[in-house]
């Protein structure tokens, strides 16, 4: 079993930047990838971006050249910079894990809340 835990979430300008942190715990020897995912009010969860072990990245065309995700290694913590956020990017964001021998995501941290105002 893995737990994962976000934090780095908060008000911010529109324009402006925040960092999300996702720390790992656990039995998380199984995990090939990790991603960030969120979701808005009234809309369906959208995957933003994932990264796999072996450096892989996929980003949803919305954050592309403004969010970028990376890892370190040595503290199992996966970062989500988010520079020039727009108000559209307003949503409570979760981390999330994908397992061998598994298609989806299955593991999922209890979010935390980016909101971007005007």
């Amino acid at each position: 079993q893995v737990q994962l835990v976000e934090s780095g979430g908060g008000l911010v300008q529109a324009g402006g930047s925040l960092r999300l942190s996702c720390a790992a715990s656990g039995s998380d020897s199984s995990i090939n990838a990790m991603g960030w995912y969120r979701q808005a009010p009234g809309k369906q969860r959208e995957l933003v971006v994932y990264i796999t072990n072996g450096g892989n990245t996929n980003y949803a065309d919305s954050v592309k050249g403004r969010f970028t995700i990376s890892r370190d290694n040595a503290k199992n913590t996966v970062y989500l910079q988010m520079n020039n956020l727009k108000l559209e990017d307003t949503a409570v964001y979760y981390c999330a894990a994908r397992h061998n021998f598994r298609r989806d995501f299955t593991s999922w941290g209890q979010g935390t809340q980016v909101t971007v105002s005007s």
